[in-house]
């Protein structure tokens, strides 16, 4: 194997102490919340049919047009490499019975999108995320950002700031864009090829582009909201009167649509200064996607855990490599001892004591460099003259004391409250 076939593909990564410590810490945060809330964990699978993500994200989106994984199986079938977690979470909800129809679901796991690499971005990246099914209410979207706080906020972040907007509903999608249409067409010889090509397949896609001269002509765009209705713009404000109740602070961004075409109703973008430039956090909102012959709603969000980790980084949160130190370590003159030892070892573990023990057969010398490399600030030393005596010689790293104990007083000091 060469050199460059040890390495992961651009864009990819592998992840190992400490740093995982801090992504497991997430995860366990993340559950933790999403219990009090009511969710329950779904694992999709990472492969789908192609068709679940077209026509659940919209074929004119960059997603689908630009940066899927798709291929063929043995069977000819298109299928793609997951690239959210949404599509995926309602086909499997639309699979089952009523009871899912509003069910409250979260996942973890990678997603793969073929982007340019760039600092908390992959092309294997991982995502914490939320579906709250059920047909629209102001007060859920409310709930639902107040859930996606809650697990930041327990992940040890704080400091994000708030953006709210609206994609109205599905009827409403050919006023906003003959209205972006029109009020764009002037300057329409301004705008960069890929926003050109946006005005004619979906002038929505303009507000997000992240071309500086693109962005001083929509930010002087009148708000999608004025297109549309008196009820979505009422629904909008419903939200954000709910979010002040609950003393979330919020602020409405016109130019913000996000990516997916699924959206209704509510949008929203969580950002922090410790990402710099590129300070999107993480984000969500209400949907509409048809799936199986049936349209489901719901309200959700995702979180990257990269970019999450980033943040937490920044933030001063490192990661807590002493969780995986043991707790005492092993060592043994011979053969024999280290028989015995690997009797305690078991014990030890099943009583909930984190062990190590080096099983090689190398020196006593050598396996007190391996316990100080551990970490561990216990050794349990069994020689010859212990093994004659029915003893174990307990040390303590920390200040070199040790003394004699038999095997009931060695577990009782282990695993005692």
């Amino acid at each position: 194997m060469s050199a460059g076939e040890t390495q992961p593909l651009p864009g990819m990564s592998d992840l190992c102490a400490p740093e995982v410590f801090l992504w497991q810490r997430i995860e366990d945060a993340a559950r933790r919340v999403f219990h009090r809330y009511g969710f329950t964990e779904v694992r999709t699978p990472l492969l789908e049919r192609l068709s679940v993500f077209t026509r659940a994200i919209g074929e004119g989106t960059d997603v689908v047009q630009k940066e899927m994984y798709t291929l063929q199986d043995r069977g000819g079938r298109e299928i793609a490499l997951r690239p959210e977690g949404t599509a995926g979470v309602l086909r499997f909800a639309a699979d089952g019975g009523p009871e899912r129809a509003e069910a409250r679901l979260y996942y973890l796991g990678p997603m793969f999108r073929a982007e340019r690499p760039q600092a908390g971005r992959k092309r294997q990246f991982h995502q914490i995320g939320a579906e709250a099914l059920g047909p629209p209410a102001p007060a859920a979207d409310a709930e639902c950002i107040a859930l996606q706080l809650h697990v930041l906020r327990e992940c040890g972040l704080d400091g994000f700031a708030l953006q709210v907007n609206t994609r109205g509903l599905p009827e409403e999608r050919a006023a906003v864009s003959a209205g972006l249409r029109a009020a764009l067409q002037p300057r329409a010889h301004e705008l960069c090829e890929d926003c050109r090509r946006r005005l004619e397949t979906n002038p929505l896609r303009t507000l997000d582009c992240k071309q500086d001269g693109c962005r001083a002509i929509v930010a002087a765009l009148p708000p999608v909201s004025s297109f549309m209705g008196e009820a979505s713009r009422a629904y909008l404000d419903e939200t954000m009167r709910l979010l002040d109740r609950l003393e979330i602070p919020a602020r409405i961004n016109p130019l913000l649509v996000r990516g997916l075409d699924y959206y209704i109703h509510t949008v929203w973008e969580l950002t922090h200064p410790a990402l710099g430039a590129q300070d999107a956090l993480a984000g969500g909102g209400r949907y509409r996607i048809e799936v199986g012959g049936r349209a489901l709603d719901g309200v959700g969000f995702a979180i990257g855990m990269e970019r999450l980790a980033l943040a937490l980084q920044a933030a001063g949160v490192t990661p807590d490599a002493a969780a995986a130190r043991p707790r005492v370590w092993l060592a043994a003159a011979g053969a024999a001892q280290t028989s015995d030892l690997l009797v305690l070892l078991q014990a030890l573990r099943k009583r909930g004591v984190s062990a190590g023990m080096d099983l090689s057969g190398r020196s006593m010398k050598a396996q007190m460099r391996a316990a100080n490399r551990a970490g561990a600030p216990w050794v349990v030393i069994r020689g010859e003259a212990e093994a004659s005596k029915g003893v174990y010689l307990l040390k303590d790293m920390a200040g070199g004391a040790q003394r004699e104990m038999g095997l009931a007083e060695l577990l009782q000091h282990f695993t005692a409250p």
